[in-house]
């Protein structure tokens, strides 16, 4: 019987490398694997669904399911290649009197998109943890470092929220230097910060700290990304859902095994022994679960964020993200 041929695109994951290599093969397809900055992959899906499957956008996806209910192009599997923390993701102009969450209220704070993942996510620990109301704050978008940057989706925010574009000449990281915003949130590291300006720092001077009270507290390992399939190709042969997802599986147990190894370092970190400990002590055995059930309890927080930030005209739950097949995990 020949296999179904399936393009995935994901960028180069440690935990998706035995994808990669071809040492894991999804049951009864064959993968090409096309490794992709994850931004260029979701631009391809999203506007011209170039491929079969591929990493998304956590935000992007729940924000077309819920904008389209009745012509739903993409359907997931509950796969997470990208996971993160974000209270490091919140930069200042260190000119701007921030010294603590509360100060950003009525503040000025740019963000590459409104949608992004990472900003739903620390614009909602804000709001929940730390009394910065979602509509408290101006919201300008654009080019972190390169000006042009749009929203990847139409939006229909409500009025009360403030969201216009930066100048198309302009960039986030320029303007936060300069004081034109007063702080930055974004997944990815302004450059000013990595050459040491002075004039740009992060809210939190320890945010490993915050983030590891944040998990603490909530259990919460905040998901970014998931992958989706054509609706098209899920609904013209939906075992596929399956395969995929339990290949994903087995590639992230390879990697797990791999990096329990102390004969000799895989990676260029002289203490990764004690990190993995120190990260199973703080978020268990499986810190980086796929799967709906053990994944609950964050999708529904993520999916109230995004419905009161205006992401969702309702609150989607869980299970409508996911193809029925990989609902339940099959004990053999």
């Amino acid at each position: 019987m020949s296999r179904v041929p399936i393009t995935l695109a994901c960028w180069d994951y440690d935990r998706t490398q035995a994808l990669a290599d071809g040492s894991v093969r999804p049951e009864g397809v064959d993968l090409t694997y096309l490794c992709l900055p994850v931004e260029e992959t979701f631009f391809r899906m999203l506007r011209h669904r170039e491929f079969e499957a591929a990493e998304m956008s956590l935000s992007s996806y729940v924000t077309g399911l819920a904008a389209d209910q009745d012509n739903r192009k993409l359907v997931a599997i509950p796969v997470f290649p990208s996971r993160a923390f974000r209270h490091n993701g919140i930069y200042v102009h260190s000119g701007s009197g921030i010294e603590k969450p509360s100060d950003l209220v009525g503040r000025v704070v740019g963000v590459p998109e409104y949608q992004l993942t990472a900003v739903v996510w620390i614009r909602g620990i804000l709001a929940e943890h730390h009394d910065v109301p979602v509509a408290s704050v101006h919201y300008r978008t654009g080019g972190m470092h390169q000006p042009g940057r749009v929203e990847k989706q139409a939006l229909n925010l409500p009025p009360e929220i403030d969201v216009r574009p930066i100048g198309p000449d302009r960039t986030l990281a320029d303007m936060l230097v300069t004081g034109e915003i007063d702080a930055l949130y974004a997944p990815r590291t302004p450059r000013p910060l990595l050459e040491g300006r002075p004039e740009v720092r992060r809210l939190f001077a320890d945010p490993r700290a915050a983030e590891e009270q944040y998990a603490a507290e909530t259990g919460i390992f905040p998901i970014m990304h998931v992958v989706v399939l054509r609706r098209e190709v899920y609904q013209e042969r939906r075992w596929l859902a399956r395969s995929l997802y339990t290949a994903f599986e087995r590639a992230k147990a390879a990697t797990e095994q791999r990096m329990g190894e102390t004969a000799a370092n895989r990676y260029m970190l002289p203490w990764l022994y004690d990190e993995v400990e120190r990260t199973r002590r703080l978020l268990g055995e499986d810190f980086w679960p796929y799967g709906l059930e053990p994944n609950r309890a964050t999708l529904e927080v993520f999916l109230r964020y995004a419905h009161e930030q205006g992401l969702t005209a309702r609150r989607l739950r869980p299970e409508e993200l996911f193809a029925p097949e990989t609902w339940e995990s099959y004990v053999i």
